[in-house]
Order: C-alpha cells, then structure tokens, then sequence
C-alpha cells in the first residue's frame, strides 16, 4: 500500500465511521471499485483507532465526568446521572465485544470477501434508517435526552451494534436506528453512539495489534482518519440540529446499486472471457 493510499483511506474512515454508512464497507468497497488491493482488518483496526482518539478529543470532558461520576458512586454508595451513563455504555459494549472476538476469523476470510453481502446491507439499512427515522419523528411526540436513556434501552441499543461486524449495517447505523426506534432524539442517540464507539474500537484494536505493523502507510492512515474525524464529528453534531438521517439513508442505497452494477459488468466480463 503507497503513502497516497492510506491518506484516501484514512479519509474515508473519518468520514465514514460518524456518519451512518459503515466504514468498513467503505474501506472495503472503494479499493474494489478503483481496483486496489484489499487492505486488511488489521490496517482497518489502525484507521478505527484514529477515529476513536477523534472521539476522545471531541467528548473528553464527557468520558471524564462520566468515569469520574462512576467512581463516585461506587465510593458514596448512590447513583448519579454521570454514573449511571458510564456504566450503560459498558453493558452496551459486551455484546459487540462477544460478537466481534468470537466471530473474528468469519469476518476475516468470508464476510469481507462477499461483496454482494456488503452491498446489501448498505441497502437494506439504507432503508430501515430512512424509515426508523421518519417513524420515530412522528410517533414520539416528546423525544428523550441522553440523560434519560435507560438501562433497557442501552442494551438493546448494545445487541444492534453487534449486526455492525458486517460491513455494510454500520456501527453508527445500527445504534442511531435502535435509538430512534425507541424514541431518543437524534442529538442524545448520537452522542450515545460517539460515546459507545470508544469502548468497542478500543477494544478491536486490542484484538488485532498483534497483526498490525507499525509502517508510515499505517501511522499516516491513523492521522488522516484522526483529523477528519474531527471534522466529521463537529459537521454531524451541527447537521442533526435542523436535519434528519435520510441523505445518509439515501447514500447508502445509491452506493449500493453502483456496486451492484459493477458486479454485474466484471461478472458478464469473465463470463464472456471463459466463453471466448
């Protein structure tokens, strides 16, 4: 992989990881459509970890106010809101975390090599986003903040995460539609989502670091996916203000018919090749 590679990458992945179109399909699908060579999980992992020290940066006061809110109630003996919101981020991350260490060489050697199953799902959650979103809007006339999500709810919102191991359904997707479905408002579920890709990225790159080499293509790919992540971070938190989910929704769809058309050309290709 060249130095210009990984920047586009990393990019890709700053973008891609915040908003709701999946970033591991993203870091699949592009170097499919242009005719790169697959980078790996372990490369992927790297440009994640890049995104996660965005998050930190943008939401450090948060983290800190929640971790020290839970430390002070397992001291004081009581429940805080900081607390408590600490604690459901970390019941919401096991089922990702046993999900992703259990299914880790499936999602290695096949999900990552069926590129109709990426493009589906980009597909599928393409609509159930525009769908969950719109339905959420008008059927909850009064939204919950993040303060008022509950233990219930962020356990279900944690079991949906665990669908993002596929490329395609999205870690963000997933979460901001299971928010949605149960009527927290687009700024609390995206907070909750930010907040919550910490603990589970964190965690991947544990898994993998032992695969990842430590190259300039991969430090280079850490920084870019960093910085844009930043971007990408503050540019999402402003857009959800006046807007709903249903560009990204309608994204999704779009890249997906555009895979599915290549597919269908290299396929008619070979076979006309064999043929010959």
């Amino acid at each position: 992989m060249t130095i210009f590679k990984a920047i586009i990458l990393g990019i890709i992945q700053g973008v891609a990881e915040f908003l709701p179109i999946s970033s591991s399909a993203h870091l699949i699908v592009f170097p499919y459509l242009f005719g790169w060579e697959e980078s790996s999980l372990a490369f992927d992992v790297a440009l994640h970890f890049g995104t996660m020290m965005a998050v930190l940066v943008i939401f450090f006061k948060d983290w800190w106010n929640l971790f020290v809110g839970a430390i002070k109630d397992i001291k004081n003996k009581k429940k805080t809101t900081n607390g408590k919101m600490f604690w459901y981020l970390v019941v919401a991350t096991i089922p990702a975390a046993i999900v992703g260490f259990l299914l880790d060489d499936v999602i290695e050697n096949v999900i990552r090599n069926n590129i109709w199953l990426i493009a589906s799902a980009l597909a599928i959650m393409g609509m159930l986003i525009y769908l969950g979103d719109k339905w959420a809007t008008h059927h909850y006339k009064k939204e919950k903040k993040f303060e008022d999500i509950t233990l219930k709810e962020a356990i279900i919102i944690g079991m949906s995460q665990a669908f993002a191991v596929i490329p395609g359904f999205s870690r963000s997707g997933t979460t901001i539609l299971a928010g949605r479905l149960q009527g927290i408002s687009k700024e609390a579920i995206t907070k909750f989502t930010f907040l919550l890709s910490v603990p589970v990225i964190c965690g991947a790159t544990v898994l993998k670091v032992t695969d990842l080499a430590l190259t300039k293509e991969v430090i280079v790919g850490i920084i870019s996916s960093f910085a844009m992540g930043i971007i990408t971070i503050k540019f999402l938190l402003n857009y959800i203000k006046k807007h709903d989910f249903s560009v990204f929704a309608f994204y999704r769809v779009i890249l997906a018919l555009v895979v599915f058309e290549v597919v269908k050309v290299l396929v008619c290709l070979w076979y006309f090749i064999v043929q010959v």
